[in-house]
């Protein structure tokens, strides 16, 4: 017989095994694609997020699917939903309600393409209830153009017009588009005709969606530069800057015209300016730190300049240039990290302590060991108030001296926690089912794009165990009701 005391004790224990699962799996939904990293392949990361989702969703749906409303990557979110409505039978009525809350929300934000693929998935699956059914009408009923994603995402419209028996009643063609493309000799709609004309006319290339023109100008051998200027005026504003890889200033070069770099996102920018080489980044400095800093004052927001006396020890070593499917995105990560927490700092008390030693933020590249405790060690000794550790927590050089000197540091040094640590880690650990930790005292958040980091930072005070459990459903809660703009509750 128990008595109240360890009955309490042992609710305790159950409530922070659940924080640490739930944190777990949103560590993995931002940082995991299921995609090669540095040190493990697609199949580890493939097998370790399908673990993941499958044990969250059993034991926590309502978590599983409050995970919609946070900064998770696309194709996680995409796995969500799926995974939430080929188990529909699972969830109760009022589960069922807010799911179908969070899945349109999440759904209106998702890039079409992905949307259109989970749609095929959920087909291949043979997911065909009445509740999927009306979430697949309701979100193609809102596309702002039917004929525009007949002619940019044709098998993708086609494939969910089938599955939901979707109607086409005049004027609209886009049913005789998909299903019987030579019943009408020409179209009302200039997207749907221009597609036709451009089988065997080149000017009408140039009224197609870019990455429906690029199929149809190599088809008529036009030369890629033409092509892509051309193009420029039609490109989405990602599309633009994918292009830009294409167009890499080479260390002469002009940067590429037409294209304003200071709105672009952080993280993306970052990704761009490490793909040109050191003399570009040379010749071009006042450019792309002007860039890089309008972004990170964009990404900083109502906080810029509010965190006080900040250090960050940046990973640059090897591990940094990531594989061949996240080219230097562990090192772009970095990057833009650096240039948020300098807008995120009071002005003047900023300090960044790269792990090569190097002092330019723009001229990083991968290289080297990852001697993390020596540039804990360095940033400490500044006395900040905020120490961001941006790293895939491989220290190696000498192993496990960043988790030592952190431990000593929280146990003996600054047992009142004067100086908030946080670690921010940009790959996953397939074989951890989690980003790797540096020390059991230090909050470890996984990241993705930099912008995310204010918010990480908020998530990551629940791994230190002295919020409770309860505050980090009543986050949850927050969240989902943010997203949905409803309130529902998330219980644990």
């Amino acid at each position: 017989m128990t008595t109240s005391g360890e009955t309490a004790r042992a609710g305790a224990g159950s409530g922070l095994v659940a924080a640490e699962d739930v944190l777990l799996f949103v560590n993995a939904a931002i940082t995991a694609t299921g995609q090669r990293e540095f040190r493990t392949t697609a199949y580890q990361q493939q097998l370790s997020l399908d673990f993941l989702h499958e044990y969250v969703r059993v034991n926590y749906r309502r978590v599983y699917a409050a995970a919609l409303a946070l900064d998770i990557n696309d194709h996680n979110a995409a796995r969500i939903v799926q995974g939430l409505l080929e188990t529909a039978a699972d969830a109760t009525a009022e589960e069922k309600r807010t799911e179908g809350l969070l899945i349109a929300a999440r759904l209106a934000k998702l890039p079409p393409q992905r949307v259109y693929r989970l749609f095929r998935a959920l087909r291949g699956a043979k997911v065909n209830n009445r509740r999927t059914r009306a979430i697949m009408r309701d979100w193609l009923a809102a596309r702002p153009d039917r004929a525009h994603d007949a002619v940019k995402y044709r098998s993708g419209l086609k494939t969910a017009a089938r599955h939901v028996h979707l109607r086409f009643d005049e004027p609209d063609e886009t049913g005789d588009f998909l299903f019987r493309p030579g019943r009408r000799p020409r179209y009302r709609h200039r997207l749907l005709d221009a597609w036709r004309r451009a089988h065997y006319e080149q000017r009408a290339v140039d009224e197609l969606p870019f990455t429906v023109a690029e199929g149809f100008a190599a088809r008529h051998g036009m030369k890629r530069e033409v092509f892509l200027e051309r193009a420029a005026p039609r490109m989405t504003r990602l599309e633009r800057l994918r292009s830009l890889g294409q167009r890499t200033a080479g260390d002469g070069a002009p940067l590429p015209q037409g294209v304003d770099l200071t709105v672009m996102p952080l993280t993306r920018l970052a990704l761009y300016v490490l793909s040109l080489g050191s003399g570009a980044r040379r010749l071009h400095r006042e450019e792309l730190t002007r860039a890089l800093r309008a972004a990170a004052r964009r990404a900083a927001g109502p906080h810029t300049g509010s965190w006080g006396r900040v250090a960050a020890v940046l990973d640059d070593s090897y591990s940094s240039s990531g594989s061949g499917e996240k080219r230097r995105r562990p090192l772009a990560v970095a990057l833009a990290c650096h240039f948020l927490l300098e807008a995120l700092a009071a002005p003047g008390t900023y300090t960044a302590l790269w792990t090569s030693g190097g002092t330019d933020p723009l001229l990083v590249r991968p290289w080297g060991p990852t001697p993390l405790g020596i540039r804990v060690l360095d940033a400490l000794e500044h006395g900040p108030d905020r120490l961001v550790i941006v790293s895939d927590g491989w220290d190696n050089a000498p192993p496990g001296l960043a988790g030592e000197v952190l431990r000593v540091w929280r146990t003996r040094l600054d047992p009142d926690r004067r100086t908030a640590v946080v670690h921010v880690n940009p790959v996953y650990d397939a074989d951890g089912f989690d980003v790797r930790h540096l020390a059991p005292g230090v909050p470890t958040a996984g990241i993705r794009d930099a912008e995310d980091l204010p918010a990480l930072v908020e998530i990551a005070q629940f791994a230190e165990g002295r919020t409770g459990t309860a505050a980090l459903y009543a986050y949850l809660d927050r969240q989902v009701a943010r997203f949905t703009g409803e309130h529902r509750g998330v219980a644990a």
